[in-house]
């Protein structure tokens, strides 16, 4: 199964980079834009699982007050905390596992986009804007991967002073420093791909975030 998706991504990028070609033949901007051009297509063929998953998120983040009130107040008794908590869950029609299982469904294709980018034939020796070659690593890419990275989940996880938001703000600049160490070890085509794929996904969490908070607003009120 892996190994058709794989090839499957690999024609499609192939496709999108031919298309690309014939309008701009430069390869040192061929290249660049098709992996622009494929990142985007992708992200929007996703959007439906990471909207879900971005609103979910949202609806958590506004119960954590609630949350920490029933834990305050059956702190001497888990298990009835426990219940509530769920009997909340229910009440306001979220599932604790709706950011997650979207997430888990995009995995195999996430897997293999790594493999798509990490093996593009014919970019030896191409450059793109500032980069000098889409095979080796790229140390301003790598920063803002990071960047990207950090401000993307910044926004679903503002900072606060309750535990949960410090937990997702230290997990957040951990995930961010490992993304540029990472992509300082691999080819400029997959650090562009994340970078990429970064800044799309902030762009959706600010949209789904601000129609979703306007949904909960109308719906409060």
């Amino acid at each position: 199964m892996t190994t058709y998706l794989n090839n499957f991504l690999v024609e499609c990028f192939v496709f999108i980079h031919n298309l690309v070609n014939s309008v701009i033949t430069n390869p040192n901007f061929s290249y660049g834009l098709a992996i622009i051009l494929f990142t985007l297509i992708i992200k929007l063929l996703l959007m439906p699982l990471n909207v879900k998953s971005i609103r979910s998120s949202i609806r958590m983040n506004k119960m954590q007050p609630e949350m920490k009130k029933i834990q305050d107040k059956y702190k001497n008794d888990p298990q009835r905390a426990q219940q509530e908590i769920m009997k909340m869950y229910k009440d306001k029609g979220v599932s604790p596992f709706g950011g997650c299982l979207p997430l888990l469904l995009q995995w195999p294709i996430l897997i293999a986009l790594y493999y798509v980018f990490n093996n593009i034939q014919g970019i030896n020796g191409v450059s793109f804007l500032w980069i000098k070659d889409l095979s080796k690593p790229d140390i301003v890419l790598a920063v803002l991967s990071g960047a990207t990275q950090y401000y993307s989940g910044l926004i679903m996880n503002p900072p606060g002073d309750n535990p949960q938001a410090k937990q997702a703000s230290t997990m957040n600049l951990s995930m961010s420093l490992m993304m540029i160490f990472i992509t300082f070890r691999i080819k400029a085509a997959l650090g562009l791909y994340w970078v990429a794929s970064n800044i799309i996904q902030t762009a959706q969490s600010v949209i789904t975030k601000k129609l979703e908070e306007k949904h909960m607003a109308e719906k409060d009120a």
